[in-house]
């Protein structure tokens, strides 16, 4: 839902009533992903997408009619046969979609969700999209250190499920992460959705991923653009005031002038488990005290460029100030999959190949070269501690992951 946030905040501050449709549920093979949503408003626009396409205008009238009845509904949307008037997916999998009306003014929790959305507030909107008569639709609006909404005065409902619902959900929004929660009437945990639980749908409203740049050279200003393109802010930083200037990386959300080591100590307080570090200078001076703390913390993922002679000698001296074999592992060097690259573009192709594979989980082959599934990270928390989640241990099935076999261009 983040991507139509803008436009539903618009229609919220203008009084007018919409419903959104949200992805909550994949089975096997789907176009979108949980959290990807569709909105109408009472004048029949639409924004978003929940399947590119195939079930686009069952989902619209679904909308409509939620919009007439006031109701929520939870549908789910399978495999379309030859049959070219059914409604369904093509693609052998299935969608579970949940409608949800919004009437400003309504519903205190989701105005509350709302305005911390459009005042850039991390919260996490916590819906309920399966369980008891009566408690469907029902929402929670859950910050760092508080949560507006309840669902306790709903009928066989206890204030123990609440604050497990809080929880769970302050734990997904800890880790900036989006998912599905199963919970007993008492709080507890389930394995799946059946009789006596509770589901909520999570989505957590976060800053942008971070992606810091080190190293203002011509490669730096492609992976800035594809960075962008991702999703990441972007930040270009470098020693060098003559090389790290704004003309230079116009794309770029900040350019800082100073030390790599240095700028990363300031930002300590602003990197998580998403934040990406892509170290391109190639230059023993900058990389090694950058890398020697970058590999300490827990970051999403840290890429070194530079040629395997390089690499080797760089692990050498990281080894000799006294990183582990379990930190230096956590190292992508030479940095990027390999496409072959050879153009500071194509390097970029390269650079973000990894980057996706490692976060989705990916295998890094043709599509074409196996029969499995083709998305790796279908996410759908059910049960483990709230830490675990929070650190991202319960999160992931991923069916492999990206090494970095190759290197896009020798440094």
């Amino acid at each position: 839902m983040q991507d139509i946030a803008e436009q539903l905040l618009a229609w919220h501050a203008a009084g007018r009533s919409f419903a959104v449709a949200t992805v909550v549920g994949i089975t096997g093979s789907a176009p979108r992903d949980p959290g990807a949503a569709l909105a109408v408003d009472t004048h029949g626009e639409a924004v978003g997408s929940v399947s590119g396409g195939c079930v686009e205008g069952a989902v619209y009238e679904l909308c409509r009619a939620a919009l007439a009845s006031g109701e929520p509904v939870l549908e789910r949307f399978g495999y379309s046969d030859e049959d070219a008037f059914a409604v369904g997916l093509t693609c052998g999998g299935a969608l579970d979609v949940f409608v949800q009306p919004v009437v400003p003014g309504a519903d205190p929790a989701l105005d509350t969700g709302i305005a911390l959305i459009a005042a850039g507030t991390p919260v996490a909107l916590a819906r309920v999209v399966a369980g008891p008569a009566g408690l469907l639709g029902a929402t929670l609006a859950v910050t760092a250190d508080g949560h507006h909404g309840a669902l306790a005065p709903a009928p066989a409902v206890s204030t123990t499920l609440e604050r497990a619902a809080v929880t769970e959900a302050r734990a997904l929004l800890d880790a900036g992460r989006t998912g599905r929660l199963v919970l007993g009437l008492d709080g507890r945990p389930c394995d799946e959705r059946g009789p006596g639980t509770v589901t909520l749908f999570v989505e957590s409203y976060v800053p942008a991923p971070r992606m810091l740049v080190f190293g203002a050279i011509d490669f730096a200003a492609a992976v800035v653009r594809i960075g962008r393109f991702l999703g990441y802010h972007v930040t270009v930083c470098d020693a060098r005031p003559v090389f790290a200037t704004e003309r230079r990386f116009p794309e770029a959300d900040r350019v800082v002038v100073d030390w790599p080591h240095r700028y990363l100590d300031s930002q300590l307080d602003r990197l998580d488990g998403r934040t990406v570090l892509c170290v391109l200078t190639h230059d023993a001076k900058f990389d090694l005290p950058l890398l020697e703390r970058a590999l300490r913390l827990p970051l999403g993922f840290v890429g070194a460029m530079g040629s395997r002679r390089t690499h080797r000698e760089r692990e050498a001296k990281l080894r000799e100030a006294g990183l582990t074999d379990a930190e230096l592992a956590r190292l992508h060097s030479p940095i990027g999959l390999d496409l072959g690259a050879r153009t500071p573009e194509e390097t970029a192709v390269s650079v973000a190949a990894e980057i996706v594979a490692h976060r989705r989980g990916g295998g890094c082959l043709p599509l074409s070269a196996g029969d499995g599934p083709i998305h790796h990270d279908r996410r759908v928390v059910v049960g483990g501690p709230a830490e675990d989640r929070a650190e991202g241990r319960v999160e992931s099935r991923a069916e492999g992951r990206a090494e970095g076999p190759g290197e896009p261009h020798a440094a």
